[in-house]
């Protein structure tokens, strides 16, 4: 197989056959644990091995991120901003490397790894401005010459739990708001996927070293499920952004509650698209094939359900056939491919129990799935995208499967297709196609879509670096990236001064003295 110039990449990014798993910045850390193989769904190889982190480093990494704090945070804000600006460059540096990476080692196309490193690029550039921006409010007191306001101080450790299907975005995301907030950093990445994190780890560290950060403001713990419940359960850190599945969102978040710590969890979608029968159809079917077979169907924001009018129905389900038989399925290295592996076989699995659950249910295929095998899918991890048509209310169409298979549900009115829109438990984007502006305003009043991203004439999938992504319900609430999200990586408080000779009392009490 063609080796599309992997092993150069990994020599820029410092990966090595062997690797330590744990880092505190420059310093990366010896542990007992053993270590785990990062295999690529692309091929079946594995890429190299990545020790796993123990608890005695783990407390190391945390002695030394709160150590850090207690310095980064009387940095001021700008000029936290500058080294955030030179991680930017960095990354433009190392944008063809590292996203060659994120394809080898995930399987998402080429494209769509050099897509995700822009987006780290893009919030690098969002928190430079960010840290010129950290601002309060002033109100009026009703107390004679007295001020009030409020302002934002820095949180303290975030820990950030990512996962496999966006290696290294998630993390920037987290990371780069809480940089220039002031606070310290450290993140478990998905064992899928833990060189993407080596990788970013050894760019940040030349910033860093230039730069004089202190070490432990960036810092990384390499392990299972059981190092994410290490971080949920640590009193010593202040907030926990968790990426992932409901159950692990819900094991996340209720170990952070019961510690009355923070919690930012980005979980699981169940997407839909709605196509109005005053939509413009070319656009939307696609925007329904991109939502659907992009990243294999592993994306949060992925085109799961596909809701129609009955008078469109028809032509939009053969143009979707047309659209689906034109797909090419293999190598995302390889640029003439559209679609790449499912992560592991685990994925493959669970594809197929979910293909099996359709037809058990009384849904019928309209474009048939299947596991594909020979010659350039010897990691069996390859899959057909598939269509099936089905009911909103089937238990399969009610959970998310991580895998490109895409529901058709026909609906008559729009009050019946938001219901089916809004009928799952997952409430992450949404999205309606229609040239009619009375559609696209219900579609986004109170009683429309119940989803944190609700799109018009765009797809569910992807979302820009200055709006805040997140969604309701079962994805957890959380918001990430733009607008204020910064918020949440801060702790608030408001301040009341006197300026006065005298001590007005609240309630009007009085004290003789």
């Amino acid at each position: 197989m063609k080796n599309f110039g992997i092993a150069e990449s990994l020599s820029k990014l410092g990966i090595k056959k062997s690797n330590s798993g744990t880092s505190t910045g420059q310093r990366w850390l010896k542990t007992k644990a053993g270590s785990i193989p990062s295999v690529s769904p692309v091929d079946g190889k594995v890429i190299g091995k990545v020790q796993l982190t123990d608890d005695v480093a783990f407390d190391k990494v945390v002695k030394q991120a709160q150590h850090a704090f207690l310095e980064w945070r009387l940095v001021p804000a700008p000029k936290r901003g500058e080294v955030v600006r030179q991680v930017g460059l960095a990354l433009r540096k190392y944008k063809e490397p590292l996203g060659k990476l994120v394809s080898y080692e995930m399987g998402k196309s080429y494209q769509e790894g050099l897509g995700e490193v822009q987006e780290m690029i893009d919030i690098c550039d969002f928190a430079v401005g960010l840290s010129r921006q950290l601002h309060g409010l002033t109100m009026h007191s009703e107390r004679p010459y007295h001020r009030m306001y409020e302002q934002y101080h820095p949180l303290g450790v975030v820990g950030v739990i990512s996962a496999f299907n966006f290696p290294v975005a998630v993390w920037a995301w987290n990371s780069m708001l809480a940089w220039v907030c002031g606070d310290v950093c450290i993140w478990k990445p998905s064992e899928k996927t833990p060189l993407c994190s080596i990788a970013c780890q050894n760019i940040v560290n030349e910033v860093f070293k230039k730069n004089r950060v202190p070490e432990g403001v960036s810092c990384i713990v390499n392990g299972d499920y059981k190092i994410g419940q290490r971080l949920a359960a640590n009193e010593n850190i202040s907030l926990v952004s968790a990426t992932g599945s409901v159950r692990m969102g819900k094991a996340v978040g209720k170990t952070v509650a019961e510690r009355l710590g923070r919690a930012l969890l980005e979980l699981g979608g169940n997407n839909a698209i709605i196509i109005s029968e005053h939509a413009n159809l070319e656009m939307s079917i696609r925007g329904a094939l991109f939502g659907a077979v992009g990243t294999a169907g592993q994306r949060c924001t992925s085109t799961r359900r596909l809701i129609i009018h009955e008078s469109v129905y028809n032509e939009v389900k053969e143009k979707l056939k047309k659209a689906y038989s034109q797909l090419s399925i293999g190598n995302p290295l390889d640029e003439a491919n559209h679609v790449g592996p499912l992560i592991d076989t685990l994925a493959v699995k669970s594809y197929r129990s979910a293909l099996q659950q359709v037809k058990a249910e009384g849904g019928s295929m309209v474009v048939a799935g299947g596991v594909l095998k020979g010659k350039g899918y010897e990691s069996g991890c390859y899959v057909k995208p598939a269509i099936a048509e089905v009911k909103n209310h089937f238990e399969i169409v009610q959970h998310e499967t991580f895998a490109p298979i895409l529901y058709l549900i026909k609906y008559k009115t729009l009050e019946e297709a938001i219901a089916y829109q809004n009928g799952v438990k997952q409430g992450l984007s949404s999205a309606l196609m229609t040239t009619r502006m009375n559609e696209m305003e219900k579609f986004l009043s109170h009683n429309g879509s119940d989803c944190g991203i609700a799109n018009v004439n765009i797809g569910t999938s992807g979302a820009e670096i200055g709006g805040a992504f997140g969604g309701e319900k079962e994805t957890g609430g959380g918001r990430e990236s733009g607008s204020d999200a910064w918020k949440v990586y801060m702790r608030r408080q408001t301040n009341t001064i006197n300026f006065g000779d005298s001590l007005p009392l609240a309630q009007g009490i009085k004290f003789e003295l």
